[in-house]
């Protein structure tokens, strides 16, 4: 009597959602662990009983343009295929336990009661990291400008006219030259140089408009972190006008930054003219150098007070002119969320990196993709 050959089992439901993850990433898809976590709320929100839903949740978290839809369509295929995904219990996600920390300061003895007080600090900013900023409490908005501090930007590198000195490359003939004359006619050493590199410039465009007030005070915080850390930065708000806030912005304290920056900006929390402000800054500033060759990043959620045509017209234009567009929206973190404003869908072909703004972990992302331009 024959055995009956026994069935393949059942993967988890997690499993199978962070492997398609996984996949995503390999095959070239920015898939951060924020995205992650963020895809696995998406699933369990939506339920798994069907495929459209994992789909949608998929494609609305761990995809930043639409050239990412193709090669996110292909892995979807691949990795589910014809089969339904197994429905079992809803994904179950993970978040890092927050205990309370006593008041008192403890009952005066160590060991586990300060282990368990810094597990609670160390999960508390956690928590306070991957938090939208527009729904912080009064008490938690002091806290996570605390944490600005530690963000870390980093410019991104362009190679320079000039040479250097160095090991390899091609040789350097006139210190070769230079060092047979030292030795009067005698072979020596011979010496090689390679292109130097430098800093390129950073264009911060920062929208302060009504539908941005919600984030407008930790975007120019974050414009403060790039201002005092890295060289050649520049920063400008946008709303019914625009505005040249580097000057303000280079106060050491960053309250007194912010502060600064608020007396000098005259349209805060009015209109939108996304598309005057960007020409503004082209006519002005951009066009004399400030733009050529930068890595220009606008803030922004899309909205546009004016028709979409000057907006994407204004936004060629700076693509021509910068090294590099991106494009950080508050909403593009949030599950559910598509390009589908007017001012987006127009400026979408003229991006090379669209990526959330609604959260420090979010930021250090867009720190990352602006150190790597």
């Amino acid at each position: 009597m024959t055995a009956a050959p026994e069935q393949q089992a059942e993967p988890e439901p997690d499993e199978l959602l962070l492997g398609f993850a996984r996949a995503l990433r390999a095959a070239g898809l920015g898939v951060t662990a924020d995205r992650e976590r963020t895809f696995l709320v998406a699933a369990a929100t939506v339920g798994l009983g069907e495929r459209a839903h994992v789909y949608w949740a998929g494609r609305a978290t761990m995809t930043s343009v639409p050239a990412d839809f193709p090669v996110y369509d292909e892995v979807f295929e691949r990795w589910f295929g014809g089969e339904a995904i197994p429905r079992g219990r809803r994904v179950e996600v993970l978040r890092p336990p927050v205990r309370q920390a006593p008041l008192d300061g403890g009952d005066g003895h160590g060991g586990e009661a300060d282990a368990d007080t810094l597990e609670a600090r160390a999960s508390a900013q956690e928590v306070l990291r991957h938090r939208d900023v527009a729904t912080l409490s009064a008490a938690d908005r002091v806290a996570a400008a605390r944490l600005f501090a530690s963000l870390a930007p980093r410019s991104p590198l362009r190679r320079a006219r000039r040479h250097v000195r160095s090991t390899n490359g091609s040789v350097d003939g006139p210190a070769t030259l230079r060092e047979q004359l030292r030795r009067m006619g005698e072979p020596g050493r011979i010496h090689h140089r390679r292109r130097g590199v430098r800093p390129r410039r950073i264009v911060l465009l920062v929208d302060v408009s009504g539908s941005m007030s919600p984030y407008a005070d930790s975007l120019l915080r974050l414009a403060h972190v790039f201002v005092r850390s890295v060289p050649h930065v520049e920063v400008f708000t946008m709303g019914t006008r625009l505005t040249h806030v580097t000057r303000a912005l280079s106060e050491r304290d960053p309250d007194r930054a912010l502060a600064a920056a608020g007396r000098v900006v005259p349209d805060w929390s009015g209109g939108t003219r996304l598309g005057e402000a960007i020409g503004a800054f082209l006519d002005r500033w951009g066009r004399r150098g400030m733009a050529r060759g930068a890595v220009v990043v606008v803030f922004s959620d899309g909205w546009e007070r004016e028709g979409p045509e000057v907006l994407g017209e204004q936004m060629r234009r700076l693509a021509a002119l910068s090294h590099r567009v991106v494009w950080a929206n508050p909403h593009r973190g949030k599950v559910g969320y598509e390009p589908v404003q007017q001012g987006i869908v127009a400026a979408l072909p003229h991006i090379d990196d669209f990526v959330a703004g609604h959260s420090l972990a979010a930021f250090e992302e867009l720190i990352e993709v602006v150190s790597r331009a």
